[in-house]
């Protein structure tokens, strides 16, 4: 099972009422941490997942310090095992999960001359299995409330496998696919499945160390704000059932295309 690393929120939560619960499968520093603050600010209880727990400790002061609720968990998951515990202590205990983020990334550069299994099925299961058990196990609790959304976070190589990222490709295709056929079974049952395709450069702390030529671009909204890419996401879960929509792709007015 998920640990949760934040227990000394729980008399705060415990006290308030069980508000909606927004989970966070990959709660980085960049887009995971601005998806859970923004969806903070909206009254959710935040359930944020990272796989070193520890990580998680400065998002969730952020979030208190604000006047948020929020728990942090540390949970791999492509352990199927662990996501179910996951899933069920986050609804026994702390509330109904009304919106799940899957959030994980796995970009690897390597010719595929090079690749190997090992590695290529390590970034599969990174980017695609662990989103089936998330998608899986939220679905199955949210559809007897006939209510919930399911977002799951693509990339470039979601629509267009580029050279040397075959690993990176193949997962995030296999994951876009998975979102369609979610979307389309559970869209008659009330629950939203949405795709988000990021096409272009976040401004992490890595990009502006690994990429300063590129980083430079922040200075005239060249490169991608995570605390933007959020607000679309609250967007899409905030939508009207009568216009849902299933795949946004996201990219700075400058990229091309």
């Amino acid at each position: 099972m998920g640990e949760d690393v934040s227990m000394g929120a729980a008399s705060a939560s415990e006290t308030a009422a069980r508000a909606p619960v927004a989970l966070v499968i990959g709660a980085g520093e960049a887009t995971g941490a601005a998806v859970a603050r923004r969806f903070a600010r909206e009254g959710y209880t935040v359930c944020a997942v990272r796989r070193q727990g520890e990580r998680l400790l400065p998002l969730i002061a952020t979030i208190e310090a604000a006047g948020g609720r929020a728990h942090g968990f540390a949970c791999d998951a492509r352990d199927e095992s662990a996501v179910i515990e996951l899933v069920a202590d986050i609804e026994n205990r702390i509330g109904a999960i009304e919106v799940a983020v899957f959030n994980v990334g796995g970009n690897v550069h390597t010719s595929i001359l090079d690749e190997t299994a090992e590695r290529y099925f390590k970034v599969w299961e990174m980017g695609c299995l662990a989103g089936f058990h998330v998608g899986r196990e939220a679905a199955r609790r949210m559809v007897p409330r006939a209510r919930g959304t399911i977002l799951y976070t693509g990339a470039t190589a979601s629509v267009r496998g580029g050279a040397g990222f075959a690993a990176f490709a193949g997962a995030k295709h296999a994951l876009r696919s998975l979102a369609q056929s979610m979307a389309r079974e559970l869209g008659p049952r009330g629950i939203h499945v949405a795709h988000v395709v990021i096409d272009g450069v976040i401004d992490t702390e890595y990009t502006r160390t690994v990429f300063p030529e590129r980083y430079v671009a922040k200075a005239h909204d060249g490169i991608l704000q995570p605390e933007a890419i959020a607000e679309n996401y609250w967007q899409l879960h905030a939508q009207p059932r009568s216009a849902w929509t299933f795949e946004l792709d996201l990219r700075p007015w400058s990229e091309k295309w």
